[in-house]
């Protein structure tokens, strides 16, 4: 729909009618909107990009709000609807809250299969030198669940199939899926690594590996990989 500046709206907190918690709650011209996703300042295209999917690939209602030290992302939502414990927004699609865990459980099959790519191709240096660079996406992204050497070693090395997944949302799968082509480039020169890392999807089952497809498809990450 929109793209707002702080001048342009008010921005107000409601109580959640189920949690201990507040939501925020952002009004423009008569239209209340849900938080969705916040994302950095130096997220700008990541922003933008969650943005536009939402509103031109998905037909929802959203509005991205740009403020000098972040941007955010929200989705039309009537209050009535939080009111009587509903806790979806028109626009965010379950963006906002949970993430499907099938869309987590294949950002890590990936990131798994090109750490294991680079392990066996380059050798131990390089793959050291790749955990390193993923870490520090994780720190520059804010992904949570991330914040130790242990954790991102768990990620890394753990079943994302029995593993408890970490509470990422879109914005961070997009995230990652760029960064692992980029660093896939970085280190192959091409594209060859792309088939072999998107071969490990074949370990979700049928039904949620369509969604997953249907996903990388539609996201601004994903679609590099097709």
């Amino acid at each position: 729909m929109f793209i707002l500046k702080r001048q342009d709206v008010e921005i107000s907190n409601i109580q959640h009618p189920k949690k201990d918690q507040q939501i925020p709650i952002l009004h423009y011209q008569g239209q209340t909107f849900r938080l969705i996703s916040v994302f950095n300042a130096a997220q700008e295209e990541d922003a933008k990009a969650f943005w536009r999917d939402l509103t031109d690939n998905r037909g929802k209602a959203c509005v991205l709000l740009e403020e000098p030290e972040r941007y955010s992302v929200w989705g039309k939502v009537r209050l009535e609807q939080l009111s009587d414990g509903a806790d979806g927004a028109d626009g965010a699609d379950g963006a906002g809250s949970e993430t499907a865990p099938a869309l987590v459980q294949a950002s890590l099959l990936l990131l798994q299969a090109l750490y294991i790519d680079i392990e066996d191709l380059l050798g131990a240096r390089q793959v050291n030198n790749f955990q390193k660079e993923i870490a520090a996406v994780f720190q520059r992204g804010k992904f949570p669940k991330t914040g130790s050497p242990s954790e991102v070693q768990q990620l890394l090395t753990v079943d994302p199939l029995r593993l408890a997944l970490p509470p990422w949302q879109e914005n961070h799968l997009n995230l990652l899926l760029r960064e692992l082509y980029r660093l896939g480039m970085q280190y192959f020169g091409n594209t060859s690594f792309t088939d072999r890392v998107l071969d490990a999807l074949q370990d979700i089952p049928d039904k949620e590996r369509s969604q997953v497809f249907n996903w990388l498809k539609r996201s601004p990450g994903g679609r590099l990989w097709q």
